[in-house]
């Protein structure tokens, strides 16, 4: 049944399952539809909207859990197995009255992190969440059971971070840059959203057709806090969703082999400033790690001003730890091929897994979850004195503030209510991040072009 809600046109009906996720028992399903704040149907709602709702591109949460306030989704137990009721989804999602088969899977992938992380990771006494150890054991299990490892297949899979609020031509480029991957067999992972997420996607599909290669990998990692600002592309056909930001970037580092960088904004700039910090950790020094900034020559002020910022808190080090290529596509997937196979060779040689790194080091304060409230940002100790890897850890901290005051839903009610953070420091530091953030306002880097932003920081000098 299709029904109109002013414009928006919705459909209600019953979904057949695919993958795993055909059975569940009598207890998952009671917190599937547990409505109180202990329960997991309003987590579970937001992820299922934002899987049918991938069609349409935005990035506000609120906006959309608002446009489509009547959504809901119950589960049917039967003898064989389960179904999904769905009320009032968003009618993009159906063609011909049938959900759309990536849409689908998506959906059951869901269900099934949802699931996993409530019963097997967070309620779990054998896991210290304080343990370095056991948080990268917490992200292993979790890609493990979304059967994400491909335990004999040599190291091929590129990260590619960038924003979902991205010019028309850097779309272009990310999907150029895409295609020249995909020509050379590689896969692509992403934060499974739209703009700079997708684009690479887009062109990878096409260089994998013209190779013949059918079985090409779009793996989408994600985290409840962002997945409705940034609902899934329909390109991704392995959606994972990890339990907050800090397991999600672990997991781009230990799944993926090498990564791309294109222009984003604060969010781009926080996995910029994780991965940096992780690779300026001493341990980390032997260990190869293709990383490449890019995006067409529009984009070269953008990388110079990331570069600036990145020589004046963090240092050269720091800076030699990327190449910056720009406008040109070929280059950018020659240099990432043979990134890979050098990375192919030291795992060979130290016994290290292709499909999950454990070999790199990852600090616990780059682990730990950071709740982006108030307190917590007002206590950020942003200062130049501190080891670099240690700055990064904090710096990564406040753009993730910033990220939540944009675009998550508890972030954007806590702005509203309090004001904006603040966010204090060295005062040369300060001035620095004031400038980069600035920019990223300037050049609609926050929101989408014609949205009005209002800062959600303020920098206290």
């Amino acid at each position: 049944m299709t029904t109109n809600h002013t414009t928006t046109y919705t459909v209600t009906t019953t979904v057949n399952p695919v993958g795993t996720m055909r059975v569940l028992s009598n207890r998952e399903v009671k917190k599937l539809q547990d409505t109180s704040k202990r329960g997991l149907h309003r987590l579970f709602r937001q992820c299922a909207l934002a899987v049918l709702n991938g069609e349409h591109e935005g990035d506000s949460a609120e906006e959309l859990m608002t446009l489509y306030q009547d959504f809901d989704i119950r589960i049917i137990q039967e003898q064989r197995g389960l179904k999904l009721k769905l009320y009032n989804a968003p009618a993009d999602a159906f063609v011909a009255g049938k959900l759309i088969r990536g849409v689908r899977e998506n959906l059951f992938s869901v269900l099934r992190d949802i699931l996993y992380v409530s019963a097997h990771i967070t309620e779990d006494p054998r896991f210290d969440q304080h343990s370095s150890q056991d948080t990268t054991h917490m992200v292993f299990e979790i890609l493990r059971n979304a059967d994400a490892f491909i335990t004999k297949q040599l190291p091929n899979t590129v990260v590619c971070w960038g924003g979902h609020s991205i010019s028309r031509d850097e779309y272009e480029y990310t999907k150029i840059v895409g295609y020249q991957l995909g020509l050379r067999y590689m896969n692509i992972c992403t934060g499974c959203g739209p703009g700079a997420m997708k684009g690479p996607m887009k062109g990878a599909y096409i260089g994998h057709a013209k190779q013949r290669l059918n079985r090409g990998r779009f793996i989408g990692l994600t985290e409840p806090g962002i997945i409705a600002a940034e609902s899934p592309n329909p390109i991704v056909n392995e959606l994972i969703i990890l339990p907050d930001i800090e397991k999600r970037l672990e997991a781009f580092v230990r799944l993926g082999h090498g990564i791309i960088v294109f222009p984003g904004g604060p969010g781009t700039c926080e996995e910029i400033l994780y991965i940096i910090g992780i690779l300026l950790n001493p341990a980390n020094r032997e260990i190869p790690f293709p990383l490449v900034f890019t995006g067409p020559a529009s984009a070269k002020p953008y990388f110079e001003q990331i570069d600036r910022f990145i020589g004046k808190t963090l240092g050269p080090e720091a800076q030699s730890l990327y190449q910056i290529i720009i406008d040109d596509p070929v280059e950018v997937s020659r240099t990432l091929r043979a990134g890979l196979e050098q990375v192919t060779r030291f795992r060979r040689k130290q016994g290290d897994a292709y499909y999950f790194n454990w070999l790199l080091t990852i600090d616990e304060p780059f682990q730990k979850t950071f709740e982006p409230n108030h307190a917590n940002m007002a206590a950020l100790e942003l200062s130049l004195s501190l080891p670099t890897h240690e700055l990064a850890a904090n710096l990564r901290k406040a753009m993730s503030g910033v990220v939540a005051g944009n675009i998550k839903e508890e972030g954007v009610a806590a702005i509203r209510q309090h004001g904006p953070f603040q966010l204090s420091g060295d005062t040369e530091l300060m001035k620095e991040m004031d400038t980069l953030l600035q920019s990223f306002v300037d050049q609609y880097r926050m929101k989408l072009p014609g949205s009005h932003y209002e800062p959600c920081y303020e920098i206290v000098q």
